[in-house]
């Protein structure tokens, strides 16, 4: 029986009665009415639930996604999508400015950085904080300042906490050979191709071609596999974002933003701008926010002169103050400045959001990297192993992180070898002819890009 994740009506029904209770609209009527008639609350981990449901079932959560789309929303004036109405909302949104030059050393150490981050929580994906830390420290290796293993873990923890199924055998240290592919580094990639192809200014339907052209289906996950499934309907964006899609407040967009960022150095208005018009085909508000977030704060460390702390007050910038992601934002920053522990910043976060969240979140996850990166003060391997260590979507998390971090960095060479070594300067793809290539190269295109009027 094929039970394709992240698709299913009768699961993504869950989903979206969180999403609604979240977004200001009143979801307890429909459901009451999933309840009554035997639904059962989205898998809490899973991207699909093990049984097929019946007939009847299936088409009642999909007439109930379509009701919940319909409910009005109490955050709509305060939340916008329209890229006018956020920045009409936004009092000290960035003057556009000319985009500096990030040098090729600099691109390089992004996306080591990126890879970097992304290898390390890879293996601990999907499990709770308190597995993670049980793993690292029956190793000696608590905060992690190297990559997991499974050397020297009694094999009761590991029984009661496995590795993430799908990355153990790429992602452990004994067991690294190159960068693995990932959805972290695949995005990049093909906003990369984005920019060769259509410039800057691709527009969203751009995006949309490309992934048909280049992304296969089985590649994407959460909003970007729903947007993916709405496009071979024949739906548009930014439709494509909305329709019976609860997960268009999550990650997914967050990680698409760094090319963004990284050939606008300097102007991160620019950045926002163009992680805009790549995250409204597949996300809404906060889920477009936190990619405009993270864009902006990129092109601001990639022009080399700011310290971490102005890069993130710069993505403040760009989405609007009384949004859930600003609030969230803001709370980390709090907590970041405040705490010597950071465990103790991380047991706040997840006390403020995981009862309410989904661990893929876009609020949580954004708040940790922000928190992640204040907390180290933007040292490379502080920042990655903080946003690792918090938990949540560990491999996303930690691969912003290192981009941001590596950006500060500057060099490749300021990155510690056991970071890097071990990623044999290789990756690993499905995306275009990349397959196999090096860091390198990559930095070179991404400066070319840059280079472009």
């Amino acid at each position: 029986m094929l039970r394709l994740t992240w698709v299913q009506p009768e699961d993504l029904i869950g989903h979206e009665l969180r999403q609604a209770s979240q977004d200001g609209r009143e979801p307890s009527r429909i459901a009451a009415r999933w309840k009554a008639a035997g639904g059962l609350d989205a898998p809490e981990r899973a991207g699909a639930s093990p049984d097929r449901p019946s007939r009847y079932l299936r088409l009642l959560a999909e007439d109930l996604l379509d009701e919940l789309a319909d409910l009005p929303s109490k955050l709509a004036d305060s939340e916008p999508t329209d890229l006018t109405r956020i920045k009409a909302s936004c009092p000290s949104w960035p003057s556009q400015a000319p985009a500096g030059v990030p040098t090729q050393a600099r691109l390089e150490a992004a996306w080591l950085g990126r890879a970097v981050g992304c290898l390390l929580g890879k293996p601990v994906e999907k499990l709770p904080l308190d597995a993670i830390r049980q793993l690292a420290r029956s190793t000696g290796n608590w905060p992690p300042t190297t990559y997991f293993t499974a050397k020297g873990v009694p094999q009761d923890l590991l029984t009661t906490h496995p590795w993430n199924r799908r990355s153990a055998r790429t992602s452990l240290a004994e067991n690294i050979d190159g960068m693995p592919e990932d959805d972290d580094l695949n995005y990049p990639l093909l906003n990369l191709l984005l920019l060769q192809r259509h410039g800057r200014t691709f527009t969203t339907t751009d995006v949309a071609r490309l992934w048909l052209e280049e992304l296969p289906a089985g590649r994407t996950f959460t909003a970007e596999r729903l947007a993916y499934r709405n496009l071979l309907t024949g739906l548009e964006p930014p439709r494509t974002a909305s329709h019976r899609n609860p997960f268009r407040e999550w990650i997914g967009a967050l990680i698409r933003a760094d090319v963004h960022g990284w050939t606008n150095p300097g102007n991160p208005a620019a950045a926002a701008e163009q992680a805009h018009r790549d995250a409204t085909l597949t996300h809404t508000a906060n889920g477009v926010y936190a990619a405009m977030f993270i864009a902006a704060t990129i092109a601001q460390a990639a022009a080399g002169t700011h310290d971490i702390h102005t890069c993130l007050a710069t993505g403040l910038r760009v989405i609007p103050p009384n949004s859930r992601l600003s609030r969230a934002v803001h709370h980390a920053l709090r907590l970041a400045r405040t705490h010597t522990d950071f465990d103790t910043v991380v047991d706040e976060l997840h006390a403020t959001h995981a009862r309410t969240h989904h661990w893929v979140h876009a609020v949580p996850n954004t708040a940790l990297i922000a928190a992640a990166l204040t907390h180290a003060d933007g040292d490379f391997t502080g920042s990655v192993s903080r946003a690792v260590s918090g938990g949540w979507d560990t491999d996303s998390n930690g691969a912003t992180t290192g981009s941001i971090a590596g950006l500060l960095a500057g060099h490749p060479s300021v990155l510690p070898d056991h970071w890097t070594t071990p990623l044999k300067n290789r990756l690993s793809t499905s995306v275009g002819d990349f397959n196999g290539t090096g860091f390198d190269t990559l930095a070179h295109l991404t400066h070319r890009e840059a280079l472009r009027p």
